[in-house]
């Protein structure tokens, strides 16, 4: 089993930056690949971005190109997710992700952190 703990939400004005964080734990970080999804009110689950356990990342969502970075600390069992100029469309429990290295499927999920982005 893999444990995540994701912190690091909050009210942000537009515009702000924040930076989410999930700590890992249970099982050897480096091999799993990583990925952090959303889920506005009211609609379902998105994914945003992932990163690979060798450290390549993707995003999928093009309303984050430029915003969302992901990045990955192997030595702290953590990976992160800088997000930019935040839009109030970014509103939502932002969920941090794990799945075995190459496999099709997260099966391992964090229990959410808020982000509300105000106007």
């Amino acid at each position: 089993q893999v444990q995540l703990a994701e912190s690091g939400g909050g009210l942000v004005q537009a515009g702000g930056s924040l930076r989410l964080s999930c700590a890992a734990s249970g099982r050897t970080f480096t091999n799993y690949d990583m990925g952090w999804f959303r889920q506005p009110p009211g609609k379902e689950r998105e994914f945003v971005i992932a990163i690979t356990w060798g450290g390549g990342s993707t995003s999928i969502t093009d309303s984050v190109n430029g915003r969302f970075t992901i990045s990955r600390d192997n030595a702290k069992n953590t990976v992160y997710l800088q997000i930019n100029d935040l839009k109030p469309e970014d509103t939502a429990v932002y969920y941090c992700a794990a799945k075995f290295r190459g496999r099709g499927s997260y099966n391992f999920w964090g229990q959410g952190t808020q982000v509300t982005v105000s106007s």
